[in-house]
């Protein structure tokens, strides 16, 4: 009798005590490949994690691995996000860590860490090259982790498991953080280990995808139902609440200079990271950042949000003040609302969602202290907007991924910052969370906020984007205006 390749019978399965998975019956025959798509918070991760035996669940999963394989006999699992340690074994790392130059030892290599993965698994060192070139990632090898950015940390973990090709290979959200020729090669890779008999299980919502996959499903009301493609949900419109009155009104600027950079250099030893960088934002200017992986964008922010310690060692403005002229760091965060992945990774797991979003006021990565009466309303307000009202004491890591995004969001700009940094800050959303976050970020900034986006996807970006700025191996390549003010 043909027996499948994965047999699912009768899962269930709970997330902060909210059932997600219910009386679940899914086969996945030999040779398939799967995509399971749809809306944020339907159970996907959950189903993959279960599959991979890594969270506990009630019901049958059973693997009828191919014993006359030379591929090894696992399921490897690549999550959204990785979360690394330390030699130590500890990740409470802090979000200013990655900058300093004091932990510098207290981390692997990017090479030391593929050594020690290959001796684990017993691969050999040469088989890993081709793929380090083909994703662009082999100049990393004497980055430490902390180094890295949460792009570059996907394609770590993507190297690993092309390099392994497990019988089973599931990725979460496999393209996250990845600049279009990453994406392009991952596709090529992908196809090749599926011709070598790994079967591959992409969590995602995206539209290019390896030619290998075949099957796609989603999760509705806690089964999983098959379709013929991903349906794309961002064609549907959204309603937006009206916007608090505190929001209406226009910035506070301390300057009309948010931005100055003149020959900016930054190194890391005898490696440059960014290399003469000239580089003005004007206040209520909408910039996107934009450059490959690698390519130093994360640095440049850094610069911009203080937390880099060679911006003393340049001609550096910001807010109208050069670096170093007296200012503390936190006195430069008072101007800026910020949401990036790595500070999202950081960001205090104990918090519920109203504290999270009322952190904002005092730029910390939760609330420590009592609010005034005036900053709790505030508060209130963007829950109300944000539709965030029947989730406000719960925690925020208890909520699907597009809702964690817009209690940040909220956070980001309950202060009404001259500044709103938004580093790819819809890595992981659906489509219709997406446009309906994008939406969000037009109406904020209507009222003279000034702007620096970074996206990789032309088609995911707000529309009140006027600039662009592209980094290419540290260098400013591109300086260009796209949308004339009217």
């Amino acid at each position: 009798m043909f027996k499948p390749f994965l047999h699912i019978q009768d899962l269930n399965l709970s997330y902060h005590n909210k059932a997600v998975l219910k009386d679940l019956y899914w086969e996945m025959n030999i040779g398939e490949s799967y995509v399971i798509g749809g809306q944020s918070g339907t159970g996907k991760t959950s189903l993959a994690k279960a599959i991979a035996g890594l969270i506990p669940y009630q019901g049958s999963i059973e693997i009828d691995f191919d014993q006359l394989s030379k591929l090894p006999k696992e399921v490897l699992y690549v999550e959204s996000w990785y979360q690394f340690k330390n030699l130590e074994g500890v990740a409470n790392f802090y979000y200013q860590q990655r900058y300093t130059s004091q932990q510098a030892k207290e981390t692997l290599t990017v090479h030391a860490e593929l050594v020690g993965y290959g001796k684990e698994k017993g691969l050999h060192f040469d088989q890993v090259e081709p793929i380090l070139e083909a994703l662009g990632f082999a100049t990393f090898a004497s980055s430490q982790l902390i180094e890295l950015s949460s792009g570059e940390h996907k394609k770590l973990q993507l190297v690993k498991a092309l390099w392994l090709k497990p019988q089973l290979l599931i990725i979460d959200q496999p393209y996250t953080g990845l600049d279009a020729a990453s994406r392009k090669n991952l596709n090529i890779l992908l196809d090749q280990i599926a011709e070598e008999g790994v079967q591959l299980l992409l969590i995602c919502n995206d539209t290019e995808l390896p030619t290998c996959i075949g099957s796609f499903a989603e999760i509705r009301n806690g089964q999983l139902v098959k379709v013929g493609a991903l349906e794309s949900s961002a064609s549907n419109e959204t309603h937006l609440r009206e916007i608090p009155d505190f929001l209406k009104e226009p910035p506070v600027y301390s300057s009309q200079n948010i931005v100055k950079m003149v020959n900016v250099n930054i190194n890391y030893g005898k490696k440059q990271v960014l290399k003469n960088i000239n580089w003005e934002v004007k206040a209520g200017e909408k910039w996107l950042l934009q450059g490959p992986n690698g390519s130093g964008k994360s640095t440049l922010l850094s610069l911009v949000n203080g937390d880099h310690p060679q911006s003393y060692a340049n001609e550096l403005y910001l807010f109208g003040n050069r670096r170093g002229s007296g200012e503390s760091i936190w006195d430069i965060k008072q101007h800026i609302g910020l949401i990036s992945p790595e500070f999202h990774w950081y960001f205090d797991p104990t918090a519920t969602v109203w504290q999270s979003i009322a952190s904002g006021f005092y730029d910390t990565v939760g609330l420590f202290r009592q609010l005034p009466y005036t900053k709790s309303t505030q508060v209130d307000e963007l829950v109300e907007y944000f539709g965030l009202t029947e989730n406000k004491n719960e925690l925020l890591t208890a909520l699907p991924l597009g809702k964690q995004r817009l209690v940040l969001l909220a956070r980001t700009i309950i202060k009404n910052p001259e500044l709103l940094i938004l580093d790819e800050p819809c890595q992981g959303l659906d489509q219709q969370q997406t446009k309906h976050f994008n939406q969000l970020v037009d109406e904020l900034c209507s009222n003279g906020m000034t702007l620096i986006y970074v996206g990789h996807f032309e088609s995911q970006l707000p529309t009140c984007i006027e600039k662009r700025i592209l980094l290419e191996k540290g260098e400013v390549k591109v300086v260009e205006t796209i949308l004339e003010n009217v």
